[in-house]
């Protein structure tokens, strides 16, 4: 168990509920409502462009009586491009006739950041996945993360975030889950990323655990599943293939769509990222050379990778080795790489 989930999960449960302003944020859906709705958050925004302004997230609700709930979100990171476009398609086509219970679609989940083809969002740089539980009274992307803390995590049983590597990072196609305190909660949330179809299901280890939107819904008990589906700050056809199957596989899995999941014929690969050591990181600036290709194994002492000062000639590389056995599942994208980037992510293999 990641130490830091582990921390964020016992003090959400032992700290006393603290009375709280309401959001800023209204919506313009009504979320009991049976049917298609297509909507917005509405969240002011004052700013010198327009004075009595507002930010617009779009947002869809499919409901048809009684049943579970499903989340789905993309844009959490606004450079990750194949959630933001299979959530803007899945809105499109579901009808309520199809669904059992209730889907909530979130395609632009920072969408200023979205906006912008950013990570962060550009207004006030926040990083959405790293800004949970979010303030009604901070920043704008604070209010985005409160109004999914205190509004939307609690009408859903299920979620879905997905993800990509951005323009920063290159990922072997992966759906995930956590290692949780509630075993029984665990083993719905490793179920969940398996159907959802990916070649490879894994269980991930983060790095900074505590203010992640994973957590914020894990905490409240639901069940949650992840993605990275390669990266780039681009989409191909067949990570959008990835995406498209995916989603829909999700919510046969939770029971609102009828139908079992497709899954590809062969099993997924089982990966797991126990500890930090899974992440390669430079201690230098320089120009990145990757010695391996994603989904090479790696044995512990290989090389991995060797920066390359770029200031003077005649300065020999640095080498960077793999710190255990496993397989190379993400790399950086860019080839200039700064101290404290990560310049690979080896996991290890649990099963086929």
């Amino acid at each position: 168990m990641n130490i830091s989930v582990e921390a964020e999960l016992q003090a959400n449960r032992c700290t006393p509920a603290v009375e709280m302003r309401p959001s800023t944020i209204s919506a313009t859906v009504d979320f009991d409502r049976d049917g298609v709705q297509h909507g917005f958050l509405k969240l002011p925004y004052s700013h010198d462009q327009s004075a009595w302004g507002c930010i617009m997230i779009p947002i869809s609700v499919v409901k048809n009586g009684e049943g579970p709930t499903a989340l789905l979100t993309g844009g959490n990171h606004g450079d990750e491009y194949e959630g933001i476009t299979s959530l803007l398609k899945l809105a499109s086509e579901l009808s309520a006739e199809q669904v059992r219970g209730r889907v909530i679609i979130v395609p632009a989940m920072n969408y200023p950041a979205v906006q912008n083809g950013s990570r962060t969002s550009p207004i006030d740089k926040g990083n959405m996945n790293r800004s949970f539980p979010g303030n009604p009274a901070g920043s704008m992307t604070e209010r985005i993360a409160d109004y999914f803390q205190r509004y939307l995590i609690p009408l859903c049983d299920y979620a879905l975030d997905i993800h990509s590597g951005g323009k920063t990072l290159d990922i072997l196609p992966f759906a995930a889950a956590h290692r949780l305190p509630d075993a029984q909660q665990e083993a719905r949330c490793i179920e969940g990323a398996r159907l959802f179809g990916t070649p490879a299901s894994m269980i991930l280890f983060e790095l900074d655990a505590a203010s992640l939107y994973d957590t914020a819904v894990e905490v409240q008990g639901k069940v949650f599943v992840t993605t990275e589906l390669r990266g780039g700050g681009t989409s191909t056809p067949e990570t959008m293939a990835l995406a498209d199957r995916g989603v829909r596989n999700f919510l046969k899995f939770a029971g609102i769509l009828d139908g079992e999941p497709e899954l590809p014929e062969a099993a997924p690969l089982q990966l797991d990222m126990p500890d930090a050591s899974c992440y390669v990181q430079s201690t230098h600036r320089g120009i990145l050379e990757l010695t391996l290709s994603l989904g090479e194994p790696v044995r512990q002492g290989d090389l991995v990778a060797r920066v390359h000062a770029f200031e003077r000639t005649g300065t020999p590389a640095v080498e960077y080795r793999a710190q255990r056995d496993g397989l190379l599942v993400a790399r950086r994208f860019p080839a200039l790489v700064d101290i404290g980037d990560t310049l690979a992510v080896i996991a290890d293999i649990v099963e086929s």
